[in-house]
Formats: C-alpha cells, sequence, structure tokens
C-alpha cells in the first residue's frame, strides 16, 4: 500500500470521527432550544473577585445593582490590588447596604491566586445559592440574575452559563476570540447535555455553597493558580446535578483582550488546566483537537498531490456543511452570526494558535491568574 493510500484512509478515518463529534453536538445542544423557567426568587449571592479593575467596577456595579430581582447581596472580593478597586468597592459597599467587602491582602502561600480570595469570599457570603461573574461582565438584561438561578432545584445544584465577548468592528482578532468562545461554550454545553459535564466558565456560572464546601472547595487543585471554575466543575458537576442556562437574557457580555500577547497569555493559563480534567474528558476532548487538527493536514496534503481528489474533496465538503450546520445554530443561538461565513479561516487560525500555546506550556507554565 502506498503512502498516499495510507494517508486517504487516515483522512478518511478523521473525518468520519469528526462527523461523528459535530452531529453529537448538533442533537445534544445545537439545536436544542432554550427554556424559560418559573421565577423563584431565592435569596442569592453574587461573588465577584477583582484585581485591579477599578474602571469595571464603576461601570458595571450599577448594572448588578440594578438587577430586577428581590433578594440578593454582592460579595466584592478585591485581591491585592494596586490600583484604586479598594476604593471603588468601599464607596459601594457605603452606599448599599446588600454590598459585602472582603479585603485579600497579600498572602505569601497563596501569592496570585484567585482560588484562595473566591474561597474567602465564598466564606462571608450569607447566602447558599452563590452567582459567579467577573468584574468586567456586563449582564446582558435586567433579568440575567432571574434567568440565572432560576435553573436551582433539588436537585440542580450547578448552573452553566454563558459568557460572551463584545464585538468589535472590523477585527480579524476579536472574531477569533468570538469564534474561541462559541466553539468552547458548545462544547461544554454539549457534553453537559450529553450527560457529562466538565466545565463552566468563571464570567457567568453558579452553583451552591454546600456543594463547594462538601467537596473541600478547590483544596485538591489550590496550588495551580488557574481552573477556580473549569477544575472545579470538572470535579463536581454530574448528569443529576447541572443545569444549563443560555436564554439570551442571561448571558454576559466581557471586554476581549487587545492585543494577541495578551489574549495567548489568557488562553495558556486556561489550556494549562485540562491536564488535571478527568481521564475521559482529556481523552474527548483531545481525539476532538487531534482530528481538527488532522483534518487540515491531511486534507491539503492530499489535494496537493491530487490524490484521489473527487472523494477528498467531497469528504472535506461534507465535514464543512456538518461543521457549518452545528456551528451555525448555536452562533445563531448566541447571537454570533457574523462569525458563521469566516469558520473554516477562524478555525485554521485557532487551531494553529492553540498547537503554539501547547508548546509554550511543555516549556513554562503561566504562574499568575492576573
Amino acid at each position: 500500500m502506498t503512502i498516499p493510500s495510507i494517508l486517504c484512509y487516515a483522512f478518511i478515518a478523521v473525518v468520519s470521527i469528526q462527523v461523528t463529534y459535530y452531529l453529537s453536538f448538533i442533537f445534544a445542544f445545537s439545536i436544542k432550544r432554550a427554556e424559560t423557567r418559573l421565577k423563584k426568587h431565592m435569596p442569592v449571592s453574587i461573588i465577584i473577585c477583582a484585581k485591579n479593575e477599578a474602571e469595571n467596577l464603576k461601570k458595571n456595579i450599577p448594572l448588578i445593582l440594578n438587577q430586577e430581582y428581590s433578594n440578593f447581596e454582592i460579595v466584592l472580593v478585591n485581591d491585592s490590588s494596586f490600583d484604586d478597586t479598594l476604593e471603588i468597592m468601599k464607596a459601594f459597599e457605603a452606599e448599599n447596604n446588600n454590598i459585602k467587602l472582603v479585603d485579600v491582602k497579600v498572602n505569601e502561600a497563596f501569592w496570585g491566586n484567585k482560588k484562595y480570595a473566591l474561597t474567602l469570599g465564598i466564606k462571608v457570603s450569607k447566602h447558599d445559592f452563590l452567582v459567579f461573574t467577573d468584574a468586567d461582565c456586563t449582564p446582558n438584561s435586567k433579568k440575567w440574575l432571574e434567568q440565572i438561578s432560576s435553573n436551582f432545584s433539588n436537585e440542580k445544584s450547578i448552573v452553566l452559563g454563558y459568557g460572551a465577548y463584545a464585538k468589535k468592528k472590523f477585527s480579524f482578532f476579536n472574531k477569533l476570540i468570538r469564534f474561541e468562545t462559541v466553539m468552547t461554550a458548545l462544547q461544554y454545553f454539549s457534553y453537559a447535555s450529553m450527560g457529562s459535564p466538565y466545565m463552566g466558565v468563571g464570567r457567568n456560572m453558579a452553583y451552591r455553597k454546600d456543594l463547594f464546601f462538601n467537596n473541600c472547595g478547590f483544596n485538591s487543585h489550590m496550588s495551580l493558580k488557574s481552573g477556580d471554575d473549569d477544575l472545579f466543575i470538572n470535579e463536581v458537576a454530574n448528569t443529576s446535578n447541572t443545569s444549563l442556562c443560555f436564554t439570551k437574557e442571561s448571558f454576559t457580555v466581557s471586554e476581549p483582550k487587545t492585543t494577541f500577547k495578551a489574549w495567548i497569555l489568557q488562553k495558556r493559563r486556561h489550556i494549562s488546566t485540562a491536564n488535571f480534567y478527568k481521564l475521559n474528558h482529556k481523552v474527548l476532548l483531545g481525539v476532538f483537537y487531534m482530528t481538527q487538527l488532522l483534518f487540515w493536514i491531511f486534507g491539503i496534503s492530499l489535494l496537493i498531490i491530487g490524490f484521489s481528489w473527487p472523494l477528498i474533496v467531497s469528504l472535506i465538503g461534507l465535514r464543512f456543511v456538518i461543521q457549518w450546520l452545528c456551528f451555525g445554530f448555536t452562533a445563531k443561538k448566541f447571537e454570533e452570526t457574523d462569525l458563521i461565513i469566516l469558520m473554516p479561516i477562524l478555525e485554521l487560525f485557532l487551531i494553529t494558535t492553540q498547537l503554539s500555546i501547547f508548546i509554550a506550556n511543555m516549556i513554562s507554565k503561566p504562574k499568575h491568574w492576573k
């Protein structure tokens, strides 16, 4: 058997795996409609951990205080900021009796560790239902808190939401950031819908306080600088205790990174935690990424040498059509339809960027959460 023939068979296998993944995603999440649940308005504590976020706090805290919700407190955690973050927090606390402040001093044992700061915030919160977001996150509506909290029940102690990034006109880099965000959400919502939740995003998620303390909080991965959201969810989430919230009113919107270097550092922190996921999640996510990469390598190679090009073009077309359907339904759900037509180009840029990040993380690991 010739090398081109072996390459062709390998490409068929890769396309088959990719098609299987995307068909699973389509039926698990992409075509799934968001459910509007009954308003519950149970007492909720919103936890916001901030490091050098004075301007974002001034912008977003009033929007959170303005939520159409009857009973909530905001726990503001200052993680050793050196700008005006603490002063801004104190000003909000003085004017609002439902705001509580936690000032985290520099701690040598937990220096640069967001999990330590979050743990202190969780400890002082007075309600059992905790909602997490970041200082740079803007609620998409006044019903954000209502939508997220309505997914709690006697069985559901975790709520996974969607954290979008703001759109910037005429910016390919911005589209790449938003494409990666949609693809990540497509995967974690799909896996959760199939009964195997593996992560959430700290920009928009919720869980019960007793779930946190019954599982010893972040204790098993406290030494890792990142993973306060995805590693904790990977550890405690299961089929029965996890609910999904993806109504448009429930989104949060963050300002994306403005430089490629800053975004790469952020992605390096996020990707560094994946090695600590459960084995089945590592295998499934690893196979998905590797087949994405090999699809482009094998496909382009076979087209260049002209081996069985009608078959190769047909396989490429099949994979792209199914991927477009899956991504298109999801992008529409997340109000990211401008990304659909650019999907192949964005995917190629993303997987090559991810490859460079994997290589960089093998050489050295990111040391701080911010």
